[in-house]
């Protein structure tokens, strides 16, 4: 764990995270057991940097339209990470939703993760809430969680999200990324990624707006997630994924959702990371792996484990920073 700590701060990390949602909440107690016992032998044999363990949320504030697939809640992931996967020697780093949290519980959560931090890192990726709900009541500040994070848990190794579709929408995602870095992230967690020019662009603007403040960028973890059916690419959507009309009609078109998906996005990753790694910009992988279906399960590590290649066997190209 203390590698990964080392990791963050290297000027080309090239992390690979392997990202999974909980069992359901609903899910039986022998069956919870299956899943862990299967995800470990998985994780184990992919050896990833970290796991990434996710804190999935309702979101239908996001936006009008029903949601694709049915929320339902999952069982909570501190818990899954440090007690049902605690055997597993990687380190974790665990989504948190703050906007429906109040404050004496968020602070009773840092204050326990205070004190495991002061044996072993523990790692975090604070989330706030959709865009439509900001402001609602009920719920922490993401700026007000990062400012209880300093004061109760400064072990705590922060994360943040980076949306490249918001920048795209907004143009000022990389203020954010420098606000939240401020903050005391360390490292940032992109949402899947399917449009490599949006990606490029929120890097390019990041790394820029980092260096002429005499900062060092902070390492940045592009998500990819395999697709395997029309109504997962639904889903992603709602979801506000950005799918470029092309990349849609190619997963509609094909004979093969999940394998044209995993093509695709192998071609995305090659497209992001060499121009990340040309303008030396700290960048790694993080896939997704949030279906119950084998097919999708099986996609994803093999997805994984054709980035992580592409990744290590990736020569830095010539700089333009040097």
């Amino acid at each position: 764990m203390n590698a990964l700590l080392d990791r963050l701060s290297s000027p080309r990390p090239d992390l690979c995270f392997y990202g999974l949602a909980p069992p359901k909440l609903s899910t039986p107690a022998e069956r919870v057991q299956a899943i862990v016992a299967a995800q470990k032998e998985r994780l184990r044999a992919l050896g990833p940097d970290a796991l990434v363990v996710y804190d999935l949320q309702d979101e239908s504030a996001r936006q009008a339209e029903p949601r694709p697939f049915p929320f339902l809640p999952t069982l909570a992931p501190d818990t899954y990470a440090h007690e049902l996967m605690a055997d597993l020697p990687l380190a974790k780093i665990v989504y948190r939703s703050v906007a429906g949290t109040g404050r004496a519980s968020f602070e009773r959560w840092l204050k326990d993760v205070a004190n495991v931090a002061l044996t072993e890192p523990r790692f975090s990726v604070l989330v706030g809430a959709p865009a439509r709900r900001v402001g609602s009541p009920g719920g922490l500040a993401l700026e007000e969680a990062y400012a209880l994070a300093r004061r109760h848990a400064s072990a705590l190794v922060l994360g943040a999200i980076a949306i490249a579709e918001r920048h795209t929408r907004r143009g000022d995602e990389h203020e954010r990324m420098l606000s939240k870095a401020a903050s005391g992230c360390r490292f940032f967690v992109t949402q899947a990624v399917y449009d490599a020019g949006s990606s490029k662009s929120l890097l390019s603007d990041y790394a820029r707006a980092a260096r002429a403040r005499g900062l060092n960028p902070m390492p940045v973890v592009l998500t990819f997630s395999p697709c395997g059916s029309p109504r997962t690419l639904a889903l992603l959507k709602w979801l506000g994924i950005a799918v470029p009309r092309w990349l849609e009609n190619e997963l509609l078109d094909a004979r093969d959702t999940l394998d044209t998906s995993v093509r695709l996005a192998e071609e995305i990753a090659e497209d992001v990371l060499a121009f990340a790694h040309a303008r030396q910009i700290p960048v790694g992988i993080n896939v997704e792996s949030v279906s119950i279906r084998k097919e999708e399960i099986d996609a994803a590590a093999a997805l994984f484990t054709a980035l992580r290649e592409r990744i290590r066997r990736a020569a830095p190209a010539t700089s333009r920073f040097t």
